[in-house]
């Protein structure tokens, strides 16, 4: 095991500082319309079903197309398809803030607005996987994907809170607006970025194969598609089911909202947590790290299935938030690593699309699961759901003889 001390070092190397400050400006951003995108539907059209329509519009682009954009990732300069995503949601928001703020906002307005978003989102994430290590040394990447999961995690719990108040205060179209300058601040840094070129084994083909070839990278590697399917699964039964059914349980037997509002507020520290962590440990089996530490989302639902008194689930809430973000930025470190650079945004494609595609259906199924089964047995399931498949995860050889490593990225020459 290596522990170190909690280190900003990626901050001082001048491309990926300037990558941080754009992500971490357009995070908040991002977390103020989270809150005010519901209120501002509503005050437009006045009907909850049209905020279930305007979400879906944005999500729907988003699964839709996430492997066109990994091809697209990594057939042009990531740096390029990044900054012309953000100057696409720059003008979404900018166009959402003004017809809100002058009252002008149709539901139709508001579909086609948020449907382009998230289009654009679906464009941004490949790339983005991608550029990272582009922009810092091999033996910083780990911290720095953890720097961008901090900010971002950071960002929601500041960016939420700020968000509720500024709606109150001046309305939801005054959050689109910021968001909409969170944008042209991140245009501006990925503007200035220099990143290291890729060297490509070969030009680019037809869409179809270079498609197929982004799926079998993904294929080819049993540790990738067996810890996509855990996580895809995890999330689209276990987690599910806490963040579906902990409010339910909360207002039943916990004391109502504010107790829930305790637990969810619990697990966004523990993210921090766990991003602190990933700044300071560098495990040498990274994978058996990441996994192993999946376990701790059990207690979590285990207890809320308990009724347990709520500090000790906020306390459990700690550590299901800190697994999460640990996992991630080993995760997003191990292929940034471990898949050709010239790949790695058609395969983290092929990764999102499994999370995208079976979460909706979790959330689909759950409540009719629960009134079936019940809401306690479905939390205890979920959280033997977890330990049984982490158990199995962590018998794959290819997971257990993962060790890291600190390849540099190839320079065009």
């Amino acid at each position: 095991m290596r522990v170190r001390r909690v280190s900003t070092g990626p901050l001082h190397e001048r491309d990926f500082r300037l990558l941080f400050i754009g992500q971490a400006s357009s995070s908040v951003g991002n977390a103020l319309t989270s809150v005010a995108l519901a209120f501002a539907v509503l005050a437009a059209t006045g009907s909850v079903t049209a905020v279930g329509l305007v979400l879906a519009a944005t999500r729907l682009p988003l699964t839709l197309f996430v492997l066109v954009g990994g091809v697209v990732g990594d057939r042009l300069p990531r740096q390029r398809v990044m900054l012309t995503s953000d100057l696409v949601r720059l003008v979404t928001q900018a166009a959402a803030a003004a017809l809100l703020l002058t009252h002008r906002a149709a539901l139709w307005h508001l579909l086609v607005l948020f449907a382009l978003h998230g289009a654009a989102q679906a464009f941004f994430n490949p790339a983005a996987s991608g550029l990272v290590p582009q922009t810092v040394s091999p033996a910083r990447l780990q911290q720095a994907n953890a720097l961008l999961d901090l900010s971002r995690n950071a960002a929601g719990i500041l960016g939420t809170l700020a968000g509720g108040a500024l709606v109150a205060l001046v309305g939801a179209g005054a959050a689109f607006a910021i968001d909409s300058v969170t944008f042209a601040v991140s245009a501006v840094s990925l503007a200035a970025l220099r990143p290291v070129g890729i060297l490509r084994t070969k030009p680019p083909g037809a869409f179809l194969r270079e498609l197929a070839d982004g799926w079998e990278e993904f294929r080819s590697r049993t540790w990738l598609w067996v810890g996509v399917l855990h996580i895809a699964f995890l999330n689209a039964f276990a987690l599910v089911s806490f963040f579906a059914l902990g409010p339910v349980v909360a207002l039943r037997s916990l004391g109502g909202a504010a107790s829930w509002g305790t637990i969810a507020a619990a697990f966004a520290v523990g993210m921090i947590a766990g991003n602190s962590v990933a700044l300071r440990w560098r495990p040498r089996r990274p994978l058996v790290a990441a996994f192993a530490v999946v376990a701790a989302a059990a207690p979590q639902l285990a207890l809320l299935g308990a009724r347990a008194p709520v500090a000790a689930i906020a306390a459990a809430a700690v550590l299901g938030g800190a697994q999460a973000s640990f996992f991630g930025a080993i995760w997003a470190t191990t292929l940034q690593q471990r898949i050709p650079a010239e790949s790695i945004a058609r395969v983290s494609a092929y990764g999102s699309l499994g999370s995208l595609v079976l979460a909706p259906l979790g959330f689909a199924l759950v409540g009719p699961l629960a009134g079936r089964v019940g809401i306690d047995t479905m939390l205890w399931l979920g959280a033997a759901w977890i330990v049984a498949a982490t158990a199995v995860v962590l018998s794959v050889p290819s997971i257990r003889q993962l060790r890291t490593t600190d390849a540099a990225l190839p320079e065009l020459g």
